[in-house]
């Protein structure tokens, strides 16, 4: 039988197959490779003969993506969740998030919560700034539910990761979409403006269909791996469609003179926020490469 693994605990992995969830243990031969089974993984599994003994996870199909941090794969869609307050957006954060799910070659989105605490009508200002990127833009309040429908349309037929910050209201969006997950949510510390962590392992449930959501640990840092400053440039959508237009191939849009780039962030084309995080990534990456 064939099936998708959507929580492993002890040593134990919970398979879904044809609306059933099934208890399996892995064959030793994935130890002896190297290979760990990961929530998300498509498998062949064989039914267990007695019901006291567990089904035997025999084959892990290819992965077409996978994640370290949270340890889950073949993600369809990266729903990065940000409160418009409470607490404020780190948009250096969100830059570094975006960056490392295109390395991974996984798409993403961008959802804004809590618009219902936006009495400022800052809003538009960071929509703003990632739809002239070229991200998908989405908003949403667990209190007045605006939004919720929409949202639940979005993410049909999609493997989609809630990631983003604590306390941005993962957990409570996860408990709205799909009362079953049940899921324990946290409060906003007023000292530190940071969520209580309340997420602690990958899971993914089920929302009907090929439909999976997976809330994910917040992360408070991105790490990525394996990243050159010859990169970068191409994980920026609005830089990326800048490339060729530099007077110097292979610009790097640091300090080169007649670079479109640097132009197009003084004029407004490219936000300055965006641009100052593509700045410090390549700062960042040129001082690791040091050591």
């Amino acid at each position: 039988m064939n099936g998708k693994i959507i929580k492993g605990i002890a040593g134990f992995y919970m398979v879904s197959c044809g609306g059933a969830v099934y208890t399996c243990r892995a064959r030793g031969i994935f130890r002896r490779e190297g290979l760990k089974p990961l929530v998300g993984d498509l498998v062949r599994f064989e039914m267990a003969e007695t019901s006291d003994s567990e089904s035997n996870i025999e084959e892990i199909y290819p992965r077409k993506n996978e994640l370290i941090r949270p340890a889950v794969s073949n993600v369809d869609l990266a729903l990065i969740v940000l409160a418009v307050k409470k607490p404020d957006p780190q948009l250096y954060l969100l830059d570094k998030y975006l960056v490392s799910m295109a390395q991974r070659n996984i798409p993403a989105a961008i959802l804004w919560n809590k618009i219902d605490l936006d009495e400022e009508d800052v809003l538009p200002e960071y929509a703003g700034i990632y739809d002239r990127a070229g991200y998908r833009t989405m908003f949403s309040s667990t209190v007045d539910k605006r939004g919720i429908s929409g949202l639940k349309e979005f993410l049909k037929g999609k493997t989609t990761v809630l990631a983003g910050p604590s306390g941005a209201g993962k957990s409570t969006l996860t408990n709205l979409i799909c009362p079953e997950a049940n899921m324990v949510t946290g409060d906003i510390s007023r000292k530190i403006e940071r969520g209580k962590q309340t997420t602690r392992h990958s899971e993914l449930f089920r929302l009907g269909g090929e439909t999976y959501l997976c809330d994910t640990p917040g992360f408070t840092s991105v790490f990525l791996e394996n990243s050159t400053e010859d990169d970068i440039r191409f994980f920026f959508p609005e830089i990326g469609r800048l490339e060729g237009a530099c007077h110097y191939s292979g610009c790097r849009h640091l300090s080169e003179p007649g670079c479109a780039v640097r132009e197009a962030a003084a004029n407004g084309t490219i936000s300055a926020s965006r641009y100052e995080s593509y700045r410090k990534i390549m700062s960042e990456i040129k001082e690791k490469r040091k050591y």
